[in-house]
C-alpha cells in the first residue's frame, strides 16, 4: 500500500509529485471548499442579521472571506504536493512560496479580524449614544475614525510580526551590552513596542466610551469630573504601555531609572515653571477645582474651560478666542469660578433715581424687570437693595440669579433696556450729576 502511496506521478523541476501527495490534496481541497460553502451559506447569514450590516458591508466581507480561503487552498495545495519551490536563497535567507502566500493569507486574516472588531465596536457605541440626550448623542465622526485606524494598526502589526516569525524574517538591526550583557535587536522588536503603544490607545478608548460613560451616566457625574476620571485613566495606561515598550526594545528599566536620576535632578533645576506645571496639572485634575466646563475669571477674562492638559490649560474667551493658561496660575494664583459649586450665580445692575421719587414704585419696577426677563431664575427670587443717598440720586441695585455666566453681560444690557423703558412710562427720572459751584470773587 505504501508503494502505491509513494508512486511518482509527474514532477515538477526538482520536487517528485507522488500519487499520495495528489490524494492529500484533493481531501483538503473538498475539506476547505466545504467549509468555504458552510461558512458563506449558514454563518455569514447569521453575522450579517445579528451585526445588522448593510449590503455593501456584507459584500465587503464575502470577499474577504474568499480571497482568505483561496489562498488557504493554495498553501494547502503547495505543502500537500511538496512543490514549495524556492525563489530566494541568498546569505541564509530562504524565501519560498509558501512565505509568499502564508504572507497573503496573514494580511487577509487581519483584513478580516479589522473588519469584524471595528463594526463590533462601532455597533457598541453607537447603542451606547442612542441611550445619551439629544444634546450628547452626535457621534463624533473624527474620533470613530480614528479610533476605527488604531484598530487597523493593531491588526497589520500583529499579522506582520507573525509573518516575521513564522517565515523567518526577522532580522538582526544591531545588538549592545548592558552590564556584561549582549541584547539583539531585531524587527520584531520595534513592532511589538508598536503593538503595545497602539493596544494601551484602544484600551483607553474601550474602557472610557464602553465602560465608563455608563458608570457616568448611572451615578450622573458632571462633566468636568468625567474628563478628570478618563485623563486619568489615559496617564496611567500610557505610562504603564510607555515602560512595557521600553522593555520590548530591550532597554531595562532598572538601568534607565539609575541613569535617569542624575539627569532629572538637572532638568527639575533648569525647567522648574515645566515641571510646575506638570503637577499643578495632574493636582487639578485630582482635586477638581477646576473643571472641563467650568466657567472662570482669570486676569480679569472671563471664559469657560475647555481642556486641562498636563503643563496648559485651554480657556475659551466669550469672543471665542482661546487663551493658553499655564496650570500652575489656576493652582497657585488666585481664580473666580462661578460654576465650581453650582451652576448659577448672583448678578447686579445699578441705577439711580432722582431725588422725591416714589422708593416703592422703584422697587416694583426693578422687581417686574426682573421678573420678566427669560435668564433670571425664579429661585432664589431677585430683590432689590436700597443703596445710599448718594450726591445726586437715590442709589438702587437690583440683585438676580442666573445660569448665563457667559453671556451675563448681555443679559444686564437687556434689563438696561427695560429698565429705562419702565422708568419713561412711569415717570421716574434718572438724575444728570449735580454740582454747586461757589466763585470767590475780588472784594
Amino acid at each position: 500500500m505504501s508503494e502505491f502511496f509513494q508512486k511518482e506521478v509527474f514532477n515538477f523541476g526538482k520536487y517528485d509529485v507522488t500519487l499520495g501527495n495528489i490524494i492529500l490534496a484533493g481531501v483538503l481541497l473538498m475539506v476547505l471548499v466545504a467549509i468555504f460553502r458552510l461558512i458563506i451559506s449558514r454563518l455569514a447569514p447569521l453575522y450579517f442579521e445579528q451585526a445588522a450590516l448593510d449590503s455593501k458591508s456584507q459584500h465587503k466581507l464575502k470577499s474577504i472571506l474568499r480571497l482568505f480561503f483561496f489562498f488557504l487552498i493554495l498553501i494547502a495545495l503547495v505543502l500537500s504536493l511538496t512543490v514549495d519551490y524556492r525563489m530566494v536563497e541568498r546569505d541564509n535567507v530562504v524565501l519560498k512560496i509558501s512565505h509568499v502566500l502564508g504572507t497573503l493569507l496573514l494580511l487577509q486574516f487581519a483584513r478580516l479580524l479589522d473588519f469584524v472588531i471595528s463594526k463590533a465596536i462601532n455597533k457598541s457605541y453607537e447603542a451606547q449614544q442612542k441611550e445619551l440626550k439629544p444634546a450628547h448623542a452626535a457621534l463624533q465622526p473624527e474620533q470613530k475614525k480614528s479610533t476605527n485606524r488604531t484598530v487597523q494598526m493593531i491588526v497589520y502589526v500583529m499579522a506582520l510580526w507573525m509573518a516575521l516569525k513564522s517565515f523567518g524574517f526577522d532580522f538582526q538591526l544591531f545588538d549592545f551590552q548592558s552590564k556584561g550583557t549582549t541584547y539583539a535587536f531585531h524587527i520584531s522588536n520595534i513592532l511589538v513596542a508598536f503593538f503595545i503603544l497602539l493596544t494601551a490607545r484602544l484600551a483607553s478608548w474601550l474602557l472610557i466610551q464602553l465602560v465608563l460613560n455608563s458608570y457616568y451616566r448611572r451615578n450622573s457625574i458632571n462633566v468636568g469630573s468625567q474628563y478628570a476620571i478618563n485623563q486619568l485613566l489615559k496617564y496611567f495606561l500610557y505610562v504603564i504601555a510607555f515602560l512595557m515598550a521600553l522593555e520590548a526594545l530591550g532597554v531595562t528599566l532598572t538601568v534607565l531609572w539609575g541613569g535617569a536620576a542624575a539627569l532629572l535632578v538637572g532638568l527639575g533645576l533648569g525647567l522648574q515653571e515645566t515641571f510646575k506645571d506638570f503637577f499643578s496639572g495632574i493636582i487639578l485634575l485630582f482635586e477638581r477645582t477646576v473643571e472641563v466646563g467650568d466657567v472662570v475669571v482669570v486676569d480679569g477674562t472671563v471664559g469657560t474651560v475647555r481642556r486641562i492638559g498636563l503643563r496648559t490649560s485651554l480657556v475659551e474667551t466669550r469672543d471665542n478666542l482661546t487663551v493658553i493658561v499655564p496650570n500652575s496660575r489656576l493652582v497657585v494664583e488666585k481664580v473666580i469660578n462661578w460654576s465650581h459649586n453650582d451652576n448659577k450665580a448672583r448678578f447686579l445692575v445699578k441705577v439711580g433715581v432722582a431725588y422725591g421719587t416714589d422708593t416703592a414704585l422703584v422697587k416694583k419696577l426693578l422687581l417686574n424687570v426682573a421678573r420678566e426677563n427669560a435668564f433670571v431664575i425664579r429661585h432664589p427670587p431677585p430683590f432689590v437693595r436700597f443703596t445710599d443717598f448718594g450726591e445726586s440720586s437715590l442709589d438702587f441695585e437690583i440683585h438676580f440669579w442666573t445660569h448665563e455666566f457667559i453671556r451675563i453681560e448681555d443679559v444686564k444690557s437687556d434689563m438696561r433696556f427695560e429698565i429705562d423703558k419702565a422708568f419713561r412710562e412711569n415717570q421716574v427720572t434718572i438724575p444728570f450729576p449735580q454740582r454747586d459751584v461757589w466763585m470767590k470773587g475780588e472784594g
